[in-house]
């Protein structure tokens, strides 16, 4: 039986931190973009998201890309 995967979703999540809090940890907040083109590379998405962290008043420290897919048999 061979399994196909299906990408149905796409997610980008941008995080940032925004300061430390009273013990010194980092405080992070996350900004997420939906409706992300499925067939849009990790390089598209990296890109895209290193142009706009400049706009954004906070450090930009990570980036993520989340993918929903669909597994069907043939």
């Amino acid at each position: 039986m061979a399994v196909n995967t299906l990408k149905v979703d796409s997610r980008l999540q941008l995080v940032f931190s925004t300061g430390t809090d009273e013990d010194g940890n980092m405080i992070l907040k996350r900004k997420s973009f939906n409706n992300i083109k499925t067939d849009a590379t990790d390089e598209q998405l990296h890109e895209v998201s290193i142009a706009v962290s400049p706009l954004q008043q906070h450090i930009l420290v990570d980036i993520a890309r989340d993918d929903r897919s669909v597994l069907t048999e043939s």
